[in-house]
């Protein structure tokens, strides 16, 4: 039994510490504004300029003016503060964003991603992934681990990349990789599986070569 999208959202919620301001991709990573720990205060941050996004609204309660990056209705805080998409790119070029999770459709082995277009099918441009996994301080990929049965933890990517050996950490259904960038090549380290799935089954679903540390 793998992780639902909830669970992988909780799970990549553990990660976050008080006072950090955080980045969420398109997907499973917006599910994680609604697992913010009680008691913690995190300020999260847009694209389009909006810093200090609370959960997904109620059914009703939506406002078309409040939207995230991914173009879904948000809900405002009491600390919300707006700006312009030129000032929000500043923040994450400019290494004041602890914390960013996104999706991915592929990751290698050495911390490579790939998540932004496939050639002849998926084409709508990278959006601030590219900025963002350049600028931000650590960066954590939340995604299922295969594609239609194909593996996405790959030794090499092969579509177009997004960023080199820059996956710190990687959250899938089936487990959590760390990767450990103290060498000249990062490894990859399984720290932990999900519930009910057995190391055997995890090896069975990647093709990157992993380090286990369970």
């Amino acid at each position: 039994m793998a992780w639902t999208r909830e669970q992988m959202a909780q799970r990549a919620a553990q990660e976050l510490e008080d006072g950090f301001y955080v980045n969420l991709g398109i997907g499973i990573p917006t599910l994680v504004s609604n697992y913010i720990p009680e008691g913690m205060e995190i300020q999260l941050q847009s694209e389009n300029g909006m810093l200090g996004m609370g959960p997904f609204p109620y059914e009703g309660e939506e406002d078309a003016d409040l939207i995230n990056a991914g173009k879904q209705t948000v809900t405002e805080l009491p600390t919300t503060s707006y700006f312009s998409n030129a000032d929000s790119f500043a923040m994450i070029r400019g290494g004041h964003i602890n914390l960013s999770i996104l999706g991915a459709m592929q990751v290698a082995q050495n911390g490579d991603l790939a998540n932004w277009m496939i050639p002849g099918k998926m084409v709508k441009g990278m959006g601030g992934a590219m900025d963002l996994v350049a600028g931000v301080k650590k960066v954590i990929v939340v995604m299922e681990h295969t594609a239609k049965g194909d593996p996405k933890l790959l030794k090499s990517c092969n579509l177009p990349l997004t960023g080199k050996g820059v996956v710190d950490m990687v959250i899938t259904d089936m487990a959590v990789f760390e990767f450990d960038k103290s060498g000249e090549t990062p490894r990859m380290k399984l720290i932990e599986l999900a519930d009910g799935v057995a190391l055997e089954d995890v090896k069975a679903a990647t093709e990157a070569e992993f380090e286990v540390a369970v």
